[in-house]
This record gives C-alpha cells, sequence and structure tokens, in this order.
C-alpha cells in the first residue's frame, strides 16, 4: 500500500496534537521557552539543509521567482485565511491562536527533503521507512507545538496526508520518465531551497522577523523547473 506510510505521518501528528493538548496547562515562562528552543532548533535544521546545495545560485533563483508568484497568489494569506475559517468553526481553546499553530505546524511538516524523498520511495518502492522515521519526528514535534501554540496544529495532519500522498501516487509512475540523476539533483537542490524556508520559520518563530513563508512555496517547484532546464541543456 503505497499510502502506508504517508497515513501513518497524519495519524501521528494527530495522536501528538491529542497528547499535547493535555499538557497545555503549563506555565507561560516554560511555554515561551519551550517555543524559543523550538525555534532555534527549527534555525539550525535550515542551516544544514540550506548549505546541502552544490549551485546555491538554483536556490536564490527559485525564491526570488517563488516569491514573486507566491505574491501573486497570495498563498500566505489564503492559508491564514483557511486557519482562521477553522478557528471560527472550532473556536479558541485559550492556548494559542489556531490559524496560527495549523500555519505553522503546516509549513514545518511539509517544508522538507524527507517529506519528498519518504513520498517518492513509499510510491516507487513501497519503502516507507523515511516516513515512518519523519511520522516520529513530527509526532513529537506536534507535542511540543501544541503545548505552545493549541489545537490547530492537529489540522496540519490534511494538508500533509494531501500532498506526500499526491507525491506517492505520483511515484508510482515517476521513475518511468524521470532519470534518477535528474531526480537526485532535484533532491539536493530543493532541501537547500526547503532549508532557506524552514530557517524562515525558525525566525518567525523566535520573533526576530515575521516573513511570509508560504509566500516563498512555489519555489520548490521553481527548483524543479530550472534543474530540468539545466539538466537537458
Amino acid at each position: 500500500m503505497f499510502l502506508l506510510g504517508t497515513i501513518v505521518n497524519g495519524l501521528l501528528i494527530i495522536i501528538g496534537t491529542l497528547i499535547g493538548s493535555r499538557l497545555s496547562r503549563i506555565s507561560e515562562g516554560m511555554k515561551v521557552t519551550v517555543m524559543y528552543a523550538i525555534g532555534l532548533s527549527v534555525l539550525v535544521l535550515g542551516l544544514q539543509m540550506g548549505l546541502k546545495s552544490e549551485n546555491f545560485l538554483i536556490v536564490i533563483l527559485s525564491l526570488v521567482i517563488g516569491a514573486v508568484f507566491g505574491e501573486w497568489l497570495q498563498l500566505d494569506e489564503k492559508l491564514n485565511q483557511l486557519g482562521r475559517w477553522l478557528e471560527t468553526k472550532m473556536g479558541s481553546n485559550g492556548n494559542g491562536s489556531l490559524s496560527e499553530g495549523f500555519v505553522t505546524a503546516t509549513l514545518i511538516f511539509v517544508i522538507g527533503a524527507m517529506a519528498i524523498i519518504g513520498a517518492l520511495d513509499s510510491g516507487i518502492r513501497g519503502d516507507h521507512s523515511v516516513l515512518y522515521t519523519k511520522s516520529i519526528i513530527d509526532g513529537f514535534t506536534s507535542i511540543i507545538l501544541t503545548t505552545t501554540l493549541g489545537v490547530g496544529v492537529l489540522f496540519s495532519a490534511v494538508p500533509v496526508l494531501l500532498y506526500q500522498g499526491l507525491i506517492a501516487l505520483f511515484a508510482t509512475q515517476i521513475d518511468r520518465f524521470v532519470p534518477q540523476i535528474l531526480m537526485d539533483q532535484f533532491i539536493t537542490e530543493m532541501t537547500a531551497t526547503g532549508g532557506v524556508m524552514i530557517l524562515a520559520i525558525g525566525l518567525n518563530l523566535l520573533g526576530i522577523i515575521k516573513i511570509k513563508v508560504a509566500n516563498l512555496l512555489p519555489g520548490i517547484l521553481v527548483t524543479g523547473i530550472i534543474v530540468t532546464i539545466l539538466y537537458f541543456y
């Protein structure tokens, strides 16, 4: 079953959120410290990913072009609107903004090499080990995020299921027409581009700056286009 790893990932995010919601009655000082700890960890993760690029010009072009399309499409605003819609339907639980929890968790869980590599492995080889590992990481992360951002984290399981599920479905056919060298190059540069976005999330969590990270998401698609052009030409 090529969707097994994705389903497990979504379930562990939900379970982690439910556990985190039971730990919500902790002091504000501890919540702030925990949030800073998450922010610093995400920051370092983003740096590690960003430095994996073999041609950083691709990363720069991908982010700039992606940002133009993201601003034009207003992706960040649309994602926040969806979060606010969920908030009006569910109501606030007094522990963080449901919208903020949904948006932040979605970006953390969706952006990154493990989501794409894991989904590709699930679809091409039926190997779910990468997504199982990601599931455990996301499960623990969702516990921590829920204690500070609230139960909005739970709804991030939906875009994770859709995103990884579609990649896994596509991957069942991808090896027929995409050369392995091209795929490896894409994953390398996509990891670096995603790393810069993860870095931006870390800065947001630390309150240093407010970057509309969702507006950078088209950069992942642009990375694929640029890498493909360079490969063939």
